[in-house]
């Protein structure tokens, strides 16, 4: 069991960044990948939508013998992690909470900012975690909804993302944020951008690292660890085009993805596989 996959799903690319951080954090553990890239984007989708359409990835996940799940996707991460741990019989790990728990590790000053997509901002996942904080700590939140597109787009850098950067940020900015949460796991392939427009003096909470991070604990706490020699094998799942989320994958995470082949979720999948 313990050199079993790492289940990570995501709705489409953006999760590619938390599977970058399990590679380089935990070398020795295996990875299996599956965005929903025919259904995404889940943000604008009616929770109860999003909640079947994540299930149904979990599912399959699990089907294929992984250890443990991580969910890289904010809003499936507020609409289903309550179900997934009481439906599975393996650990679940989101991208919520680890990145709060950081945000309040390393604050200064008590002000800290999250930016992420207007779903995740109307949903008020972030906040609604910080709600054991103590009075000393302000939260506040800012939609980017431009950054994905601008990822996506291969846009990481230059003159556009810190003109759009400077003007999400100002609000936070004016809020004197010493800590900054990435709420979105596209977000931080715009880190030195990000960095430049808030200065040095500000510290940015990656989801997707901190998300990482606790699913070392998570794995250590249940003796699940991989062995040190152990060989990893990865595999990258899509529900769209593999081509296309092949040449997508590579931006995101890097040479590693190789091979993509296309994963039957849900029962629309399931009738075309059948055919």
């Amino acid at each position: 069991m313990t050199e079993a996959p790492i289940g990570v799903f995501d709705s489409g690319f953006g999760g590619l960044t938390v599977a970058r951080e399990v590679l380089d954090q935990l070398p020795h553990e295996s990875v299996l990948y599956l965005g929903d890239t025919a259904r995404t984007p889940y943000g604008p989708r009616p929770i109860a939508q999003v909640r079947e359409f994540s299930l149904e990835c979990l599912d399959r996940l699990v089907e294929h013998g992984v250890k443990a799940l991580v969910i890289a996707c904010n809003s499936a991460s507020a609409a289903v992690l309550a179900d997934a741990r009481e439906r599975y019989a393996v650990p679940v790990v989101e991208v919520i909470r680890p990145a709060v728990r950081r945000a309040m590790a390393v604050t200064r000053n008590g002000k800290i900012g999250v930016i992420s997509t207007a779903a995740t901002h109307q949903s008020r996942a972030y906040l609604d975690s910080f709600v054991a904080a103590p009075p000393s700590v302000h939260v506040a939140s800012q939609a980017c909804p431009r950054f994905v597109e601008l990822v996506e787009a291969g846009v990481t850098s230059g003159p556009e993302v810190i003109e759009v950067a400077r003007d999400y940020l100002a609000p936070l900015q004016e809020r004197d944020v010493d800590t900054l949460i990435l709420g979105c796991t596209h977000y931080p392939l715009l880190t030195q951008a990000l960095q430049y427009v808030l200065g040095e003096q500000v510290q940015l909470v990656s989801s997707a690292a901190a998300t990482a991070a606790d699913l070392f604990r998570v794995l250590t706490d249940s003796g699940l660890l991989a062995a040190q020699d152990n060989e990893p094998v990865h595999q990258w799942l899509t529900t769209g085009d593999p081509d296309g989320f092949h040449y997508l994958a590579r931006r995101f995470l890097g040479p590693e993805v190789e091979q993509v082949h296309r994963a039957f979720v849900g029962r629309a999948d399931e009738r075309l596989a059948a055919q």
